[in-house]
């Protein structure tokens, strides 16, 4: 019988590192460089820093919501 990582996955070996969960390591660090490279349009600087930090939240909740899914089946 297969394992469940080879069931969730389709039926294939899970090789690569889980992308998913790498994706803070690329905007954590644009949220202080936002804040210093838009110091001149406070407006727009904002308004960004404002989306990209939703976009991370947004993205922690999607993680969370995930794991608890897979540990409910």
């Amino acid at each position: 019988m297969e394992s469940s990582s080879n069931i969730s996955h389709g039926g294939r070996k899970n090789k690569g590192p889980p992308f998913k969960f790498l994706v803070p390591l690329i905007y954590a660090p644009v949220l202080p460089l936002i804040r210093i490279g838009f110091r001149r349009n406070p407006v727009l600087r904002d308004r960004l820093f404002t989306a990209v930090l939703a976009g991370g939240f947004l993205h922690g909740f999607y993680l969370v919501t995930d794991v608890y899914d897979v540990e409910s089946k």
